[in-house]
């Protein structure tokens, strides 16, 4: 059996915030959970897909595991924290109904504060106590997961929607799904071979021929799909003719171009000035449109994503 995570890891994920179940599995706030509650501001995916913000659990099966070290993303990785950890090194993996139940719990914790600050909806917070969908991403490479599929299954059971963020390195988990999410994200974020070796720094090899073959698999998928390229100035937004060509072959529902946000331990790797305004990001999209036959179809200012589809109108999961 793979070694656990380094305790010096697993402390400063406890000092973030983050609520750590079992060996491998967390659930964090994001910050538009608090936004939705205090000052009643949803997350773009609201807007977009009717998935009710302070309703929804931010979680991850794999949080200390990755295929990729992506230089835009805003988790610990190892030269970050000058701690060593293989991120390829897979534990025994967790029962994933204990994961379910934990993750409802974490959340329920999470909110024990909010009655206490004179700003928070309680409306909303008596809602928030009943999750209603779950964000299978924050930290790591959920495919990762070796019950991926039971650990859909268990949450659909209990009645709530998933939204699975893969960074598609890992085909084969999702080819063998027979519970699909919700809607499925694939991250991708590089138009060429080159570019992604250098914004991704993938830890498998043959990366990128496996993301082509996630892409490829794509229209198999009866629920809806996202292509999401987290544009960082500079690094990756460039290219829209090699972007349509991958969005050809994956054909999916949407494209999400949205700005990579300076947080995190981003910033150690990334500059400021890396991070595209919501104006760039709108040109960004523009040429991609024209690429594909996409339209822009809604938008974000505040989150600095653009949405594309070919549909008229997103599909909505929520009355949000």
């Amino acid at each position: 059996m793979a070694a656990l995570a380094p305790t010096a890891l697993i402390n400063v994920l406890k000092r973030q915030k983050y609520h750590l179940i079992g060996n491998h599995s967390a659930v964090k706030r994001c910050r538009w959970f608090y936004e939705a509650l205090i000052h009643d501001r949803p997350c773009y995916k609201q807007k977009f897909y009717g998935i009710k913000t302070h309703q929804c659990i931010q979680m991850t099966p794999a949080a200390f595991y990755c295929t990729q070290k992506c230089v835009f993303c805003w988790r610990a990785q190892t030269e970050d924290l000058k701690i060593t950890w293989n991120e390829l090194d897979l534990p025994k993996w967790d029962n994933p109904e204990e994961i379910v139940q934990k993750s409802i719990e974490a959340q329920e914790r999470i909110l024990t504060g909010y009655p206490d600050n004179p700003k928070t909806d309680m409306r909303k917070h008596r809602e928030a106590l009943r999750p209603k969908h779950v964000a299978i991403s924050l930290t790591g490479e959920p495919t990762l997961y070796k019950h991926l599929n039971a650990l859909m299954q268990a949450f659909h059971a209990r009645g709530l929607t998933t939204f699975l963020v893969t960074n598609g390195t890992i085909p084969s988990a999702l080819a063998h799904l027979n519970e699909e999410p919700t809607q499925l994200y694939v991250s991708v974020c590089a138009p060429d071979e080159e570019t992604y070796n250098h914004a991704c720094r993938p830890q498998i090899p043959k990366a990128w021929q496996k993301l082509e073959e996630t892409l490829q698999l794509l229209p198999s998928f009866k629920c809806p799909t996202v292509m999401r390229i987290t544009s960082v100035r500079r690094i990756n937004m460039k290219n829209p003719q090699g972007y349509a060509k991958l969005i050809r072959k994956a054909n999916p529902t949407y494209i999400e171009a949205k700005a990579y946000m300076h947080v995190g331990y981003s910033r150690l790797r990334l500059d400021y000035e890396n991070m595209p305004t919501h104006e760039e990001i709108r040109a960004f999209s523009t040429e991609l449109a024209k690429e594909t036959g996409y339209n822009l179809i809604d938008e974000s200012k505040d989150s600095r994503v653009v949405l594309l589809s070919k549909l008229q109108r997103p599909i909505k999961f929520g009355d949000g």
